[in-house]
């Protein structure tokens, strides 16, 4: 029988918001299967800020561009439907970069199986997968916060930034979320557990630290970058930590990138600011994803995915993580209930 993938090809580089002009979607014959090789038909794309730096024709990355005329690449959790490799079997369930696409031919590097029976699939995509290993390693190896520390996250009703606190909150610390809007404010506060939130778009983000920190920050895990990195730099305790993730409020400039105007208080508090890449981190994933599942298990850590339906809403959809529309971890589900 003969298969139709449907997939969204990256026709040219975005300038600032992303179109859906900037993406060709395509129908193509999904091919026959070499030795070695297996086809998986994608149930759930990831929707991540980090895609949007993929799309640019930086040489300086952590990962080449997505080249023009290819599939958009994106995590994708799937099931394998046919096989012609030995790891593999039809029916079995795994994820890894496998692009906005419907069917995915892979050779199986850098695929992961994973048991729909313990987790619903979205959540392989969320706290048990890239977003939470980098909240956990990035937190806990990087920011090692201690109890009764006082830790502000950026960015914190979205993916990395909800599990970031609830982590932190876990080990003893007092948690300060940033997010944009009072009924995310209210879920970090009412459902996460965290001490208190910052609403950056109504509150002087710099007043609001002096409120809510008194004795300044010890941990700031940075998911936005720009104005509010700044304004915690300017409120950072002795010997502060901070954790580079990301910098979604750069992420579609049409000018550079803004650095950080008040990185002299790193000298007078004698901070540290370190960035985190969750690719140094897949040798120990298990270890992330034992602890957090034995947290969800135990009520202890609350999970929220936006699952929205249809391949063919991709462009729009993405836009959500830059609009603060989103709720929780974006995911594209690829079939339409």
């Amino acid at each position: 029988m003969s298969l139709t993938n449907h997939q969204f090809l990256l026709a040219r580089r975005p300038q600032g918001t992303v179109q859906r002009s900037d993406f060709d979607y395509a129908a193509v014959p999904v091919p026959a299967l070499a030795d070695g090789e297996l086809l998986i038909k994608l149930e759930y794309i990831s929707l991540d800020p980090a895609m949007r730096g993929w799309m640019n024709a930086s040489e300086d990355s952590y990962i080449p561009p997505v080249a023009i005329g290819e599939v958009m690449r994106a995590i994708a959790v799937g099931q394998v439907v046919e096989s012609r490799h030995a790891g593999f079997a039809a029916g079995d369930y795994v994820n890894g970069l496998l692009g906005v696409q419907e069917y995915a031919v892979s050779r199986g590097q850098g695929l992961t199986k994973v048991d729909p029976k313990l987790a619903p699939l979205p959540l392989y995509l969320g706290a048990l997968g890239m977003p939470g290993l980098t909240a956990y390693f990035g937190l806990l190896d990087v920011g090692q916060p201690k109890a009764g520390e006082t830790v502000v996250v950026s960015g914190a009703a979205g993916a990395v930034g909800a599990v970031v606190g609830q982590i932190a909150k876990i080990k003893g610390a007092r948690v300060v979320g940033i997010a944009g809007g009072a009924d995310k404010c209210r879920y970090l506060v009412d459902v996460l557990g965290f001490d208190a939130a910052i609403d950056y778009k109504r509150e002087n983000v710099a007043q609001a630290l002096r409120e809510h920190c008194p004795q300044g920050v010890d941990v700031y895990f940075d998911n936005v970058g720009g104005e509010i990195l700044d304004a915690v730099l300017n409120r950072l305790a002795l010997n502060a930590r901070i954790v580079i993730c990301g910098a979604i409020s750069q992420y579609n400039n049409t000018t550079p990138v803004r650095g950080p105007a008040n990185y002299l208080q790193l000298l007078v508090k004698r901070a540290t600011m370190k960035g985190v890449m969750v690719s140094d981190y897949y040798p120990r994933a298990m270890e992330a994803i034992v602890a957090m599942g034995g947290w969800i298990r135990e009520g202890k850590l609350k999970t929220r995915e936006d699952v929205v339906q249809g391949l063919d809403t991709f462009p729009e959809t993405f836009q959500k993580l830059f609009d603060g529309s989103n709720n929780g971890k974006l995911v594209l589900q690829v079939a339409r209930g």
